[in-house]
């Protein structure tokens, strides 16, 4: 294929999977709107874990979205169809609910799970495009996506299904994390590890606290602070009034754009940089960085009541994997 006739290929799937996804949209505001108010109602009830199952290509889908439940603070792991039938039902209580994935809701291999859930009474969610189906009509919730054109030409590999399948699943997830009021430090607990356990990471764990911070007090003569600077090794000096307040801080840039002054001779009110920019120390690493990058500074203090307590340093966050 030449190169053009490529791109185009790629456009065309694109465009196909975004007609899929705005249909799901659509679907949603009417006729799914209950259903999926249903759905999100019964799992954020259920005492036990939601049960994610299917085969094929659904049961990949079905893989990702256990994995972001779990993830997002709704217990939750994938029992493929096929082996449920061979002892896995077993993992699944009364105190479950089960999600249940196939496009066409004709699955053979579902049909074991769907008997164990009506024997039981475990609540059934479909995620289906076949509402008429064995599954939509065993189901007592149903998902009922609506079909769309596959991106494949022949329409047949599950590409715009498997996708839509996925943002529904990703929509579940969402609204159950801000239904329970899921925070960012519930997300790291979650999530420790790399680079996003690292962002996560809290500004008050990593600071430096005590005897570390660069502080002068007000009217203090520049070759003091200079030394702090060089001492403390921030590239910066904050500077406090008598009630320990932070009134403003000295850098690096602060000292090369009065060179040309009695430098020396200066005291460190008519250098500083007044209200400088601050942080808490229940921020996370990730927005510091943000402010950081932003400001186009190197270091932050931290503060409490106006009060420094801590100062954190770009290096600091390199360290643990931010950036």
């Amino acid at each position: 294929m030449p190169a053009n006739d490529i791109i185009s290929s790629a456009k065309r799937t694109l465009q196909t999977e975004q007609a899929g996804l705005d249909a799901l949209a659509e679907a949603l505001v009417s006729p799914l709107s209950d259903e999926f108010i249903k759905a999100v109602e019964t799992i954020r009830n259920i005492a036990g874990r939601v049960i994610v199952t299917g085969v094929g290509k659904s049961g990949h889908i079905g893989t990702k979205i256990a994995a972001t439940l779990a993830s997002t603070g709704t217990p939750a792991f994938f029992v493929h169809s096929s082996e449920a039938n061979h002892g896995d039902l077993g993992m699944i209580s009364g105190d479950d609910a089960i999600v249940a994935l196939s496009w066409s809701g004709e699955t053979t291999e579902l049909k074991g799970v769907l008997a164990y859930s009506t024997r039981f009474q475990i609540p059934l969610i479909a995620i289906t495009s076949g509402g008429d189906s064995t599954l939509g009509k065993e189901a007592d919730i149903v998902l009922a996506l609506p079909k769309q054109q596959e991106a494949c030409p022949h329409n047949l590999a599950p590409t715009t299904s498997a996708l839509m399948q996925l943002a529904i699943g990703d929509a579940l997830a969402i609204a159950l994390l801000e239904n329970r009021g899921f925070t960012a430090g519930d997300f790291r607990t979650f999530h420790p590890g790399g680079q996003l356990g690292a962002s996560l990471t809290y500004i008050r764990d990593i600071m430096h606290s005590g005897d570390r911070i660069p502080l002068v007090t007000s009217g203090t003569q520049m070759t003091e602070a200079i030394m702090q600077i060089s001492e403390k090794g921030f590239g910066c000096v904050g500077v406090v009034d008598e009630s320990g307040r932070l009134a403003g801080i000295i850098t690096d840039g602060d000292l090369r754009r009065n060179l040309k002054t009695d430098l020396l001779g200066e005291v460190v009110d008519s250098v500083m940089t007044a209200n400088p920019k601050t942080i808490h120390g229940d921020m996370l690493a990730i927005a510091a960085m943000e402010i950081l990058d932003n400001s186009s500074i190197t270091a932050l203090m931290v503060t409490e009541n106006h009060k420094p307590v801590g100062i954190v340093h770009f290096h600091d966050l390199l360290k643990i994997g931010v950036a």
